[in-house]
């Protein structure tokens, strides 16, 4: 475990975030699941924390974020939110919040939603904010907040991007609950297992993509979030220039080399100088 785990702990209390490094794997696990893993200031602080950790990290090639306990996050802390009940407080919550969400899409890495029980609010934001999303049948998910007179308005800047605009105003406006089963028809995650494959079919998928080339994945993954927000024309200029960069690039080099030559393909574990980035 790297010290990112422990950096947060100051008292006998077990640190909010947990990581564990792993074959070019990093898995950061919400910690505190009396709480439901609440999105809470301690908890967005130690997210954040680690998200700039792995950025800088050429290691890590993919994250998972994963939970302890029956629930995988709730959300925010409504109890904290009413508790401190001004408009400075809830403006610095959300922005925080909202810089974690950007955070894990600006990530070069690859990020992987391990979803188990329930995923609501803020909660379900996150898992439509990582790049992948796996769940067992025991998750549920839902932007719940209406029931609470609070549209769940962030939440739905990733769900609205996930889902098609009729699905996802559904689960905003009712605030019911989904199965995974719909959940994946829907688009909210990719794949559902049952809970006892959970673990094995989260580190199958993460070992796939860590054995890609990083420098692809990297350039892969920041170019699709650019492309979604243009207009058809520049997309296609852009992925095009994109691609020709890509193709330059000594890793694609390398594999079509493997390719032709029927081997498999080493990557280039170097890192790049910002100019080839």
């Amino acid at each position: 475990m790297s010290d990112a785990a422990t950096v947060e702990k100051t008292s006998d209390m077990p640190p909010h975030l947990l990581r564990e490094d792993k074959d070019g794997v990093a898995t950061l696990t919400l910690n505190r699941p009396t709480q439901m893993n609440v999105l809470s200031r301690e908890m967005l602080d130690a997210l954040q924390s680690a998200l700039d950790d792995i950025a800088a990290a050429p290691s890590v090639r993919v994250v998972v974020l994963a939970a302890n306990g029956k629930a995988f996050c709730t959300g925010h802390n409504l109890k904290d939110m009413r508790a401190h009940y001004t408009l400075e407080y809830q403006n610095q919550l959300f922005a925080a919040c909202s810089h974690v969400m950007l955070s894990i899409l600006r990530l070069p890495q690859p990020v992987i939603a391990k979803v188990q029980g329930l995923a609501t609010a803020a909660g379900c934001q996150l898992v439509a904010t990582c790049d992948l999303a796996v769940a067992a049948k025991s998750a549920s998910f839902g932007t719940s907040g209406i029931n609470n007179g609070l549209f769940c308005s962030t939440p739905g800047v990733a769900v609205g991007r996930n889902l098609s605009r009729k699905h996802a105003m559904e689960m905003l406006l009712t605030g019911d609950f989904i199965d995974p089963e719909r959940a994946e028809h829907m688009g909210l995650i990719n794949h559902v297992v049952a809970d006892d494959e959970l673990d094995a079919s989260v580190e199958a998928l993460a070992d796939k993509l860590a054995a890609k080339s990083a420098y692809g994945l990297r350039l892969g993954k920041q170019g699709f979030y650019r492309q979604l927000e243009m207009g058809i024309t520049d997309a296609y200029a852009f992925a095009g220039a994109e691609m020709a960069r890509n193709v330059m690039d000594r890793d694609a080099a390398e594999g079509f080399d493997a390719f032709i030559e029927k081997r498999a393909p080493v990557w280039d574990q170097s890192p790049r100088d910002k100019d080839e980035d």
